[in-house]
Parts: structure tokens; sequence; C-alpha cells
């Protein structure tokens, strides 16, 4: 298969070829020669990854009744969207119901080989995180409890090993246990939905936190303008830091302060998509929770200002990260691949072009003056092929 495009941001127009599965040359365009995909006006990318996502396009990842082969199609529709991997993600809810989530995944893992390709781990985002209004945002109250190692053990015994991140807040006096049984057992803990001091923070920075899931959001409507807890994680350089970049959950002229802050080097888009995206405004399910989609794209809690999740799509936040703020196009692309698969330590299969590597690739076209994104093609492993589908913000 021959390819023509642009790599990333750059202006060389170039000629990429896959034999089997592996890029095997990459060469400057030759016009006389004929290709199979791409175009003069096209770019090519690294496949995305998306490290929390709830749910897409009509199905949601955290009901217990959701089946195997809906679960299975989502992968398969996220890839218009160049996303070509992910970590599903599950919210606060009873042991039951998240046992059944995990059984749900894990099932579909095992009967659909493009599926588990495609799942890089389970996300975990609660129950053990903040019982505050505000911090707990739309995870149900009644379900939120502190942490418990031999609770989350029977999860990941019920996932196969495969939950990857979990998110939990460090102000519950078990935290930094369980914090650090699970950086030791290879987990990735997030801080999330928190309302925790900087002397917790940083207690949770010791004993092994290494990210803060969304930041910006999850936490109260007002703060003390200095001695918070976003503060205090946005100027932590050993905490990489997601952001949902949907122009509701963040102002754009915060998403600009925060990029500069933590540097793209640093941070991680995240969609932290919900069944609705993909699909018309109305209402929607995250779980047991109703939410509504107004015609803004906006994802709330009915009748309030609370956000529950988002109707974003990958391109969408990157073509938002590049509008919003300093980020460059190949920058912003690069907090969607590269740096979620070095937060996985998969930075050998995923985030790169280059000769040798599995070929994983969006070619897209880039509208510079509209900010825009639009998925012509997505590749997985050299051999699976989106028909073309157009994506507008």
């Amino acid at each position: 298969m021959r390819i023509r495009g642009k790599i990333g941001g750059g202006e060389d127009l170039v000629d990429l070829s896959i034999n089997g599965w592996r890029i095997d040359n990459i060469s400057p365009a030759s016009l006389a020669e004929k290709y199979d995909v791409g175009g003069e006006d096209l770019r090519i990318a690294p496949g995305l990854i998306d490290i929390q996502i709830n749910g897409y396009d009509g199905v949601d990842f955290n009901n217990p009744q959701t089946g195997t082969e809906e679960i299975a199609e989502t992968a398969r529709r996220l890839l218009t969207t160049g996303v070509i991997a992910f970590c599903p993600t599950l919210i606060t809810n009873s042991a039951a119901n998240i046992t059944k989530c995990i059984s749900n995944l894990w099932q579909t893992a095992d009967e659909d080989v493009e599926f588990d390709r495609a799942m890089l781990g389970i996300h975990v985002e609660g129950p053990y995180i903040s019982p505050e209004d505000g911090p707990r945002g739309a995870h149900p109250r009644e379900h939120v409890r502190p942490p418990n190692w031999d609770e989350f053990q029977q999860w990941q015994e019920c996932a196969g090993g495969r939950i990857r991140i979990v998110t939990l807040s460090p102000e519950w006096p078990e935290s930094l246990d369980f914090i650090e049984r699970a950086t030791e057992a290879g987990l990735i803990v997030a801080i999330g939905h928190t309302s925790a001091t900087h002397e917790q923070i940083d207690n949770a920075r010791s004993a092994g936190a290494k990210l803060s899931t969304h930041l910006g959001n999850g936490s109260h409507a007002k703060i003390d303008r200095h001695q918070n807890y976003i503060w205090q994680q946005l100027a932590a350089d050993d905490l990489w830091a997601s952001f949902i970049v949907d122009g509701h959950h963040l102002p754009p002229s915060v998403v600009k302060c925060f990029l500069r802050c933590k540097s793209t080097r640093r941070s991680i888009l995240v969609t932290d998509a919900i069944a609705a995206s993909g699909r018309p405004p109305g209402r929607y399910y995250l779980g047991d929770v109703a939410v509504e989609v107004t015609s803004a794209g906006r994802v709330c809690l009915p009748g309030t200002p609370y956000l529950a999740g988002s109707a974003l799509e990958m391109n969408q936040a990157i073509a938002n990260s590049v509008q919003f703020s300093d980020a460059s196009l190949e920058e912003a692309w690069q907090m969607a691949s590269a740096n979620p698969a070095e937060l996985l330590g998969i930075s050998g299969r995923f985030g790169s072009i280059e000769v040798g590597r599995e070929a994983d690739l969006v070619i897209f076209r880039w509208d510079e003056r509209a900010k825009n994104i639009e998925v012509d093609t997505t590749i997985v492993n050299g051999r699976r092929i989106t028909k073309k589908t157009k994506i507008t913000k």
C-alpha cells in the first residue's frame, strides 16, 4: 500500500509504503508514481489514543446490560475519528455493577481480536473519589467510598489483569497505602475528583501517583485563588495532566494557560466521551445517571450547571487545542498520540511514524484557517482502512 501526504504538521510531501503490517519506506513523493491512499492536500499522523472514554455513539461502557457486540462495534466506530486505541472508562457505581461492566469489557476483548488490540487497559475512575459536591462531579454520591485494595483486587481479577489506570482522591486516610500498592502492581494512579490539601497531593505523588485526571474539572466552583489543588498539580513537574478541550469543560483562556504551565510535553488530551458522543442532542445515560446534551454540545445533569462527561471526539479536541492555545498542530496531535503512549509505557508500539513500525495511521485534511480536522482514512496494523468519513467541529 502506498500513501501520499505530509507527515504531521510538516510541509514536505512524502510517499509512505506499507508492506504487510509495517511501514517499510518513507521517501520524498514521486509525482510520477501512483498511490493508493492520501493526496497532496492530506496529512499523515500516528493513530490517536484516548485514555478516558466512557462510551461512544449510543454505547455506554457503564451500563451493565451493554452487550459484547455493541462494545466491539464501538472500537470500529471510533476509527472514523482517528482513535485506534483507548482505555474504556468506568465511573463510580456499586461494586456489583462495576464488576459486571468490567466483565463485559474483558469478555469482549476475549471474543473480538480487534477490540482486544484496541483496548489498552481499563480506566477505573472512582469510586474512591471525594464525596463533596463539586469535586464529585456527576458521580453518584451513594456509591462514593474510601479506597479498598481488596475490593479493587477482585475487580482486577475479574478484568484478567487488564485494569491499567485508577483515578482516586488522595484525601482519604486509606489513599496512600492504596497508591503504594497500586504503583507496585504496575498501575497508573491518577489524582482526580479531589478536594485534597497540598500535603495530601504531595504525599500521593511521593507514593507513586503519575497523572492528574481532567485537571481543572471535578472541582469546587469556587476555591482559594492561590492555595488550591489545581495549582498544586499544575506546578508538579512529575505529574502528567489530562485535559478535556471541548470548549465547555475549560474556557479557551484556561486551556492556553494550563498548556503553557504544564507544557504540551506533559499534557494529554482526553475526550471523557459518553454514549452521546457522535449522536444528536438529547437525553442519554452514563451508567445510572441521566444526562442531557444541549444543542451547543454541552453534556450536563438535567436542570443543573454540572457537567457529566462530554460529547467530544478526539479529532475535535486536537483542533480545539490549536485554536485555543499556542500549541501547533503537531504538538496537539502529540498530546493525543505519543504522550498517552509514553504514559502507558507503549511508545515502542504507538505514537510515531518510522520505518519498521506497525502501520497505525490517520490520514486527514487540516484546514488551518477554520482550525478543522477532516479524517479521511484510518489504517490499523497496516490492514484495516475505514471508508472516507467527514468529521467537523
